[in-house]
């Protein structure tokens, strides 16, 4: 197809873009009762998640697992400690460094935020006739295996 002759739902580029966009919406409107941003809600299910498999991580952890920037990360951080869903605890092993641990609060609001989270994708997603071939197509975009 030439450069000339597309039409903008020719891009997968552009149409990626905005489903992203539509996506994002979505989320935070979603998080809006839970007066969570988007990231928030991303390092908050994560520390929730590494909690439940008996993970005490430090920020750097958490950033890599969320795969976020590690600088955010610890602005966010200290964001959900303000708000009482985290604290960070001096390490045993290393008085320098700081573990993460989910407060009770936390870890409600994580777990109901995740529902939310998991029904707006159900919803958005349902427009997709083939949620599999959906997940196999998105996994290398987003740098992971099948």
């Amino acid at each position: 197809m030439e450069g000339d002759d597309m039409e903008p739902d020719d891009s997968p580029g552009y149409l990626l873009w905005r489903a992203t966009l539509s996506w994002q919406r979505r989320i935070t409107a979603t998080l809006a009762p839970f007066s969570l941003t988007h990231v928030q809600f991303v390092l908050l299910a994560s520390l929730w998640w590494l909690d439940r498999e008996g993970v005490r991580p430090n920020q750097l952890t958490l950033a890599q697992h969320a795969d976020t920037d590690v600088k955010m990360t610890s602005q966010v951080v200290r964001r959900l400690e303000d708000k009482g869903l985290l604290v960070r605890e001096t390490d045993a092993a290393d008085t320098r460094a700081k573990r993460l641990r989910i407060t009770d609060t936390g870890r409600v609001l994580a777990q109901e935020a995740i529902a939310a989270v998991e029904a707006a994708d159900t919803a958005f997603f349902s427009a997709v006739p083939d949620r599999d071939a959906l997940l196999t197509t998105l996994r290398p975009l987003a740098g992971r295996r099948d």
